[in-house]
């Protein structure tokens, strides 16, 4: 391609991504799934001038447990940062916050498109069909709905993407290049840059970084002592740009390393990470048994594959991920691969349990990118085979990306609306919760601490200190709530916790210290409080 049609096809494919995302973002009006509140609260406190902060304490594994509480003790701050500049530019509002998420998934598409035209060129393939498959990718990745959907929360999801695609392209380009590379080569030193940013964004870097060092040493042309110095320098340069962040995180937290990753490892159930009580250790762990470690890594597995993967990314994951045997192929290809490979077999073996809560969901937005690359090569060979079965003489190359394009585009404008209509129900739920609340005169306090189940929402709308409601008997929040000075309520939404409002309800020990409080008649239609349940600590 010429530098114009490069310009043109790139100028094209990031227009329409952004346009796409600004519908789904306008659609999208409150902080949904928890996490991306999280990021935009910490965003709202440091340009209020408060600090790398967060009113809700969701966790108990990291030390200190106070309010305000330090805030990624688990999570990592560059998508804070992120929405924290047009926050600035245009207001703390969740809307400005999505502008950085919007811009971020655009550039994932044009990324998408380079990597397509990397593959198209290293295959040899004709021009017309060349330009085809560069701009049927990126045009696919602009509407594919795992892609729209994420681009339009601001949380880590969209810019740990942009990072691995961008840093599997500078792979490609070091280990192709026709000579040996110099350690101090500008691309070198740019991935090590890449690879430090990805660190500040997910902890998974660390697969990217393992990526990085498993194609060096097989592909790089250089001797032994040359890998090593060019892996080297990169580690080093990645090293520097964490350095700040992990500095920060040993002067608040301790250690300078993530917290709660071998804790998290430990999980049962997902809502270990909530305990307070009873935290998972190794013991526990392997008190469980075989079979029951055997099952959560099935289902972990099953779960980044369908869930994750296969249902989001209908109807072109399923041709994707079946031809990605044949299509996953060369050198272009392969940094992207690896990474895949062993980011879904970590986070669903070591982690099978997080993994259902979001871990690969968050980590998987350029893994969406490959899985669409491999459909529309699929597609494009399909399409070939058939054009000279057929003794076609017009070129039909277009049809493929055609078809990923609109079938993309009508998943996304179904599912798009209807997650839309969920963003405001849950809006509604916690404006309903305040105003009833301070109808029967148990208002949020600022100096009384919350124990909700949803505790980030709770703090985040109510402006309230909130804790983690662990999923452990009543004794065991009562001890929660006394650790806190100042407890008073504890706000349950739905039933799906074993002990929470069952164990109330049951009069188990320490039951008879929570007092339910009615929240009063319910307006005309349908209650958005119908699963909400408030009970007041009676017990000092």
């Amino acid at each position: 391609m010429t530098r114009r049609e490069v310009l043109l096809s790139a100028g094209l494919v990031f227009v329409v991504a952004v346009l796409v995302r600004a519908w789904a973002a306008a659609l999208i009006v409150f902080p949904q799934p928890e996490d991306t509140a999280y990021y935009v609260a910490v965003a709202q406190n440091l340009l209020e001038g408060r600090g790398l902060v967060s009113d809700s304490l969701w966790s108990f594994g990291t030390p200190p447990l106070v309010f305000p509480r330090p805030a990624f003790e688990v999570w990592l701050p560059l998508p804070t940062f992120l929405a924290a500049i047009p926050m600035a530019l245009f207001g703390p509002s969740f809307a400005a916050a999505q502008v950085s998420s919007v811009l971020v998934g655009g550039v994932v598409a044009v990324l998408a498109w380079r990597l397509a035209a990397d593959v198209a060129l290293e295959r040899g393939l004709p021009a017309g069909r060349a330009r085809t498959l560069a701009l049927g990718t990126g045009l696919t990745a602009a509407v594919y709905l795992p892609l729209v959907f994420h681009s339009a929360l601001p949380d880590s999801t969209m810019p740990f993407a942009a990072l691995v695609l961008g840093a599997c392209l500078l792979m490609t380009r070091i280990v192709g290049a026709p000579v040996a590379v110099r350690p101090l080569d500008p691309r070198v030193l740019a991935l090590g840059l890449l690879l430090g940013l990805a660190a500040w964004t997910r902890n998974e870097a660390a697969w990217l970084a393992a990526t990085w060092v498993l194609i060096a040493w097989t592909v790089i042309r250089a001797t032994p002592a040359g890998r090593a110095a060019v892996i080297g320098v990169t580690a080093v340069v990645a090293i520097v740009v964490f350095a700040p962040w992990a500095i920060r995180d040993w002067l608040v937290f301790g250690s300078p390393f993530p917290g709660q990753a071998v804790t998290n490892a430990f999980s049962l159930e997902g809502r270990d990470i909530f305990a307070w009580s009873d935290p998972p250790t190794l013991a526990s762990y392997l008190a469980a048994g075989p079979v029951r470690l055997i099952e959560l890594r099935i289902t972990g597995l099953l779960h980044n594959l369908f869930n994750v993967l296969l249902f989001l990314g209908l109807p072109l994951a399923p041709i994707g991920l079946a031809a990605l045997p044949w299509q996953a192929r060369g050198s272009a290809i392969r940094p992207l691969l690896v990474f895949s490979i062993i980011t879904f077999f970590v986070t669903s073996l070591l982690f099978p349990v997080s993994t259902t809560w979001g871990t690969f969901l968050h980590a998987a937005g350029a893994v969406h990118v490959l899985i669409i690359v491999s459909a529309l090569l699929a597609l494009d060979g399909l399409i070939v085979r058939i054009g000279r079965f057929r003794g076609w003489t017009r070129p039909v190359a277009w049809l493929g990306p055609a078809l990923g394009v609109a079938g993309a585009l009508l998943f996304t404008i179904v599912a798009v609306p209807t997650f839309g209509t969920g963003s405001r129900a849950v809006e509604e739920e916690y404006a309903a919760l305040q105003r009833r609340l301070a109808e029967v005169g148990r208002p949020f306090r600022p100096d009384e601490p919350v124990i909700s189940n949803f505790p980030i929402w709770v703090a985040e709308t109510a402006g309230v200190p909130t804790l983690a409601l662990p999923d452990e008997p009543p004794e065991s929040v009562l001890d929660l709530a006394r650790t806190f000075p100042g407890t008073r309520l504890v706000v349950v939404e739905g039933t799906e916790h074993r002990h929470w409002p069952a164990d109330v309800d049951a009069g188990a020990p320490g039951a008879e210290c929570f007092r339910e409080i009615d929240l009063g008649p319910a307006p005309p239609g349908d209650d958005p409080l119908a699963e909400t349940r408030v009970f007041e600590v009676v017990c000092e």
